[in-house]
């Protein structure tokens, strides 16, 4: 009888956790999250490479304004990271080897992409600007970097450009450099 019980014990904490990391799923699957690629406007395309995303702003403002887009930018990337190396995590845990080998591979891949993101960060405010974030996608890769004075020149942008193509294999076809105020 109290092995009956121990059982059945097991088994409704065993299907409460279950059921608790279900509805968790269903609430985080609805939460979009805003990539860097999905902030940036369009309507703002100065040249090829170079988008600036200003406007009549206060320069007090604009700095507190460029630390919470730096801010906001991270925080996006890195839930989505955690999102999708949980999401990994997970298919290894419960699939058979081929798959879990699928998984793992995938889950090198974005280890890979962040260095790489965190390398030309680093490199780009090595290089004197203050504020800087890489967002590597699919499409190709976008570098937003904070404003310096008299804005991002012609020469800011080619030595970016240079950084990232020296640390990935991105080509200066896929790179886009974004002036953030």
């Amino acid at each position: 009888m109290k092995v009956w019980r121990k059982n059945m014990v097991a088994a409704a904490i065993l299907v409460t956790v279950c059921a608790g990391i279900y509805i968790n799923w269903l609430y985080t699957e609805d939460q979009a999250t805003a990539s860097l690629v999905d902030t940036l406007d369009e309507s703002k395309l100065l040249s090829e490479d170079l988008l600036v995303m200003s406007g009549g702003v206060d320069p007090a403002q604009a700095t507190e304004t460029a630390s919470e887009y730096f801010a906001a930018v991270r925080l996006s990337r890195q839930e989505a990271r955690d999102s999708a190396v949980s999401l990994l995590q997970e298919a290894m845990a419960y699939s058979d080897t081929a798959e879990a080998a699928q998984s793992n591979e995938k889950l090198e891949q974005i280890v890979q992409m962040a260095l790489c993101e965190a390398q030309i960060e680093s490199l780009v405010i090595a290089k004197g600007y203050s504020e800087c974030v890489a967002y590597i996608s699919d499409a190709g890769i976008s570098v937003a970097v904070s404003s310096p004075e008299g804005g991002l020149q012609q020469n800011d942008v080619a030595v970016i450009a240079d950084i990232v193509m020296t640390q990935s294999e991105y080509g200066m076809e896929d790179i886009r450099v974004v002036e953030v105020p």
